[in-house]
């Protein structure tokens, strides 16, 4: 079993900010971003939202056998973050800065361009344990401020950052990835999110990608690219 690298329980409110402890900070973020949501739930109604549709989320089937990926999210996104916590703090670091630039560019677009979505089912077809759940999930979050999709930015600034790692094998980073990619597509089939949402989501991780590994990760390997064509034409 892998050591931790930081021994969190040594931490005390009066060495938050050494720099053993002070990453941990970035999690206040969650606060923040929960603090806004329900205040633009509350604050922001529902007949001043823009509809959010496409063509294509008529051709796409109810499917209640995504809700185990839609609510799995939550489990790859804590479990992702102890990870990290854990054992790799740089990637922690790296991680939770993606999701607060999604937060943020999330949010922003959630005031200045509310925006719903109307894609439910009235009922559902079969009665069993998903359809439950998705009526739970249904109950608890209004088909409000859905563009763009957190539950796709969080899940690209999770499966990005693990397959940047290279200290876990190349099949743990893939499966990653498949899970990420399955949580994406869940969120149109349970009818939480119009493909207009997803597709939002992409260029606001773009842009948070840029910030974060552009020069780091994306550069080198651009450059290394360029000098073996050069290498190639001489």
């Amino acid at each position: 079993m892998k050591t931790p690298v930081r021994d969190y329980r040594k931490l005390r409110i009066n060495n938050i900010n050494s720099k053993e402890y002070s990453h941990l900070k970035l999690l206040l973020s969650w606060v923040v971003y929960l603090i806004m949501f329900f205040l633009t739930e509350k604050f922001i109604p529902e007949k001043s939202c823009h509809i959010v549709h496409c063509r294509l989320d008529d051709l796409i089937p109810f499917n209640e056998f995504f809700i185990i990926f839609y609510i799995s999210w939550y489990f790859l996104i804590v479990g992702s973050l102890v990870y990290m916590l854990l054992y790799d703090i740089e990637g922690f670091k790296k991680m939770q800065t993606f999701i607060i630039i999604t937060q943020i560019v999330a949010v922003i677009i959630y005031i200045v361009w509310p925006s719903v979505q109307y894609g439910r089912p009235v009922s559902f077809e079969n009665s069993n344990l998903l359809t439950k759940l998705t009526a739970l999930i249904y109950s608890v979050d209004t088909p409000t401020g859905v563009c763009p999709s957190l539950h796709v930015g969080y899940s690209i600034a999770i499966a990005s950052t693990w397959a940047k790692k290279r200290d876990i094998s190349l099949y743990k980073r893939v499966l990653i990835i498949i899970w990420a990619t399955l949580i994406c597509m869940s969120v149109a089939f349970v009818k939480q999110h119009s493909v207009v949402d997803i597709l939002a989501a992409i260029p606001m991780c773009i842009f948070a990608e840029f910030i974060l590994f552009g020069k780091s990760y994306w550069r080198p390997r651009l450059e290394k690219t360029v000098r073996r064509k050069d290498l190639i034409n001489e």
